[in-house]
C-alpha cells in the first residue's frame, strides 16, 4: 500500500480536486442533452491533462524548488507573484460552488437544510487542515472519496440500460448542432493547467513524506493513472445521463437536478447513491481547491508552499471560510464571481501553460529528464488548444 500511494497519491489527489460538481454539471448536461455523442471529448481533453500532468510529476521528480520559484528565477518574479495570486483568485471564487454541492448532496439525500452541511463539512476541512502530517490526511481521504465516486457512479451504470453500439460510435468525433458551448466548457474544466501545475507540489510533498527518491516512470505512471481515473468518473456520468435522462427527454442544469432526475426512473435509493457520488466529488474538490489556492499564494508571497506551515494553512483556511460565507449568503455561485474567476482565468492559463511547457523542455533546468520529441510536440498542441479556448472564452465575454 506504502508503494502504491507513493506511486499513486499525487494523481490520485489531483484527479480528486478537478473532478467537482462543475464537472459533473457539466458532463450530466452533455449526455441529457446529445446521448453518448460526446464521449470523444473526453479522451481529447484527458489526453492533454496527462502530458501536463506528467510533465509536471517530472518536474517535481527532478527539484526540491517549487515551479513557481522555477518560474520566478526564469521569467521574472512578478510573472510568478501573478500566477500565484491569480490561481488564489481563482480558486477563492469557485469555493462557493464546492461548499454548495456539499450541502445539497447531504441536504437533498436527508431531507434536511443545505446551510447547516455548508458549515459542519466547512468546520470538518478546516480541522483536517491541522492535523500534524496534512499532506497524508489529504491523500488517504482522497483516496476514499475517489473509492467512494467509483462505487457510486459503477453502481448507476448497471442500473442504466446501456446501448453499447450507440456507446462505441460515441467516441468518434462529431459536433451536433448547439454543443460547442459544453465541449469548450468540459475541454477548459477537463485540462485543468491549474491542477497539473499543482502536481509538482504534491510531488515534492510526498517526497518529503518519505524521504526517499520518486522514480521518473513511477511518477509519470501515477500522473496519468490519475487523469484515467478522472476520465472514467467523468465518462460514467456522462453515459448514466445519456442512458436515463435522454430517451425520457429529460434535461438538467446541474448535477443535484441529474440525482433528482433519477429518482422517479430508479427510486429513492439510486438517487441517493448519485448524491453520495456528487458529495464525494463535492467535498474533495471543497479541499482540495481551497490547498491549491492557499498553497500557491504563499508560495508567491515567499511564505513557502508547504503543507505543515501554519501560514500556508490560515491561507487555505481563508478560501474554504470564504466559499462557506459566500455559499451561504447566495446560495448559489454569484454572477460576478463567476466573471472575476473566468476573467482572470483567461489570461492566467496561457502563461501557466507556456511557463510549464518552457521549464519542461529546458535541459539547463531539466537535464536528461528534459522533454522527449513525444512531449514536445503534444505539448506544443496542448498550447494551441488552451490558446483556442482562451480565444473563445474572450469572445463569448466581451465581444459577442
Amino acid at each position: 500500500m506504502k508503494r502504491l500511494l507513493n506511486i499513486l497519491g499525487p494523481g490520485i489527489i489531483t484527479a480528486a480536486l478537478v473532478f467537482g460538481p462543475s464537472k459533473m454539471t457539466i458532463t450530466s448536461k452533455m449526455g441529457a442533452d446529445y446521448e453518448y455523442s460526446l464521449l470523444w471529448i473526453v479522451l481529447v481533453a484527458l489526453f492533454f491533462m496527462g502530458i501536463y500532468t506528467a510533465m509536471c510529476s517530472r518536474i517535481g521528480v527532478v527539484h526540491d524548488k517549487s515551479l513557481l520559484t522555477l518560474i520566478k528565477e526564469r521569467f521574472g518574479k512578478g510573472i510568478g507573484v501573478a500566477i500565484g495570486v491569480g490561481i488564489f483568485l481563482v480558486a477563492t471564487s469557485f469555493q462557493a460552488g464546492n461548499s454548495i454541492g456539499v450541502g445539497i448532496a447531504i441536504g437533498e439525500a436527508t431531507g434536511t437544510p443545505m446551510y447547516v452541511w455548508i458549515i459542519v463539512f466547512t468546520a470538518i476541512a478546516i480541522a483536517l487542515l491541522f492535523f500534524p502530517s496534512f499532506y497524508k490526511v489529504m491523500e488517504k481521504l482522497m483516496l476514499a472519496l475517489i473509492l467512494v465516486m467509483l462505487a457510486c457512479f459503477i453502481a448507476t451504470l448497471f442500473l442504466a440500460d446501456i446501448q453499447f453500439n450507440k456507446l462505441f460510435a460515441g467516441f468518434v468525433p462529431t459536433i451536433p448542432d448547439g454543443s460547442l458551448g459544453l465541449l469548450i466548457a468540459f475541454t477548459a474544466s477537463c485540462f485543468s493547467l491549474v491542477g497539473a501545475f499543482y502536481q509538482t507540489y504534491l510531488i515534492q510533498e510526498r517526497r518529503k513524506l518519505t524521504q526517499n527518491a520518486v522514480n521518473i516512470k513511477d511518477s509519470e505512471r501515477g500522473a496519468f493513472t490519475g487523469v484515467a481515473i478522472l476520465g472514467f468518473m467523468s465518462a460514467a456520468v456522462m453515459i448514466c445521463a445519456a442512458a436515463v435522462l435522454f430517451p425520457k427527454g429529460i434535461h438538467v442544469g446541474s448535477a443535484a437536478e441529474m440525482g433528482k432526475a433519477l429518482e422517479p426512473l430508479f427510486g429513492k435509493h439510486a438517487s441517493s447513491l448519485f448524491f453520495v457520488g456528487l458529495f464525494g466529488a463535492a467535498f474533495s474538490s471543497l479541499v482540495g481547491n481551497a490547498t491549491v489556492g492557499g498553497a500557491l499564494l504563499g508560495d508567491a508571497l515567499g511564505f513557502g508552499s508547504s503543507l505543515n506551515s501554519k501560514k500556508v494553512k490560515i491561507l487555505i483556511s481563508v478560501v474554504m471560510i470564504l466559499g462557506c460565507v459566500v455559499a451561504i449568503s447566495f446560495g448559489r455561485l454569484p454572477l460576478e464571481l463567476i466573471v472575476l474567476a473566468q476573467s482572470v482565468t483567461i489570461f492566467l492559463v496561457p502563461f501557466i501553460g507556456v511557463s510549464i511547457y518552457l521549464i519542461a523542455n529546458n535541459k539547463s533546468i531539466m537535464g536528461d529528464k528534459a522533454n522527449n520529441l513525444f512531449y514536445k510536440i503534444a505539448g506544443a498542441l496542448g498550447l494551441i488548444v488552451i490558446c483556442i479556448l482562451m480565444v473563445s472564452n474572450v469572445y463569448d465575454m466581451f465581444l459577442k
